[in-house]
Order: structure tokens, then sequence, then C-alpha cells
């Protein structure tokens, strides 16, 4: 399984799939992550959290924890 952790710096990836339970599932989707949207990772701080991403058109900031709960293709 891939999830959004695993994507390098530039690359692009496709949403199959969110993991976790109620809350923080819920918050992932209301950040406009859901199932079939594109994400575009900018960068990744110096230490490897957060991640910042391109997702429908705004800027977003992940922690490395939350990326783990997106399954990607």
């Amino acid at each position: 399984m891939k999830t959004l952790k695993n994507v390098k710096v530039g690359e692009t990836a496709t949403v199959a799939r969110l993991h976790g339970e109620g809350p923080v599932k819920r918050r992932i989707m209301d950040m406009g992550i859901t199932k079939g949207v594109e994400i575009y990772v900018r960068k990744v701080a110096p230490l490897g959290d957060p991640m910042e991403l391109n997702v429908r058109g705004y800027e977003l900031s992940v922690r490395k924890s939350d990326a783990e709960m997106i399954e990607v293709q």
C-alpha cells in the first residue's frame, strides 16, 4: 500500500482511499482530501514534518502521521 507519506517532492498522486477513524478522517476530508483528488507534493520540511501540498488549487500543510492515513495511486 502506497501512502501520501511515500510520495516524493514534485510528484503528483491520486487519492485512492482514506484510512483512520471518526474525527481524524473527517478532518482530512474537510481539508478537501477525498477519493479521486489529485495531490501535488510541493515540499517537505527539513525534519520531514509537515509536508506542504497543493490540493484543489490551494496550499495545505499536513503532518506525516495524517499523510500515512491517505492511500494513493
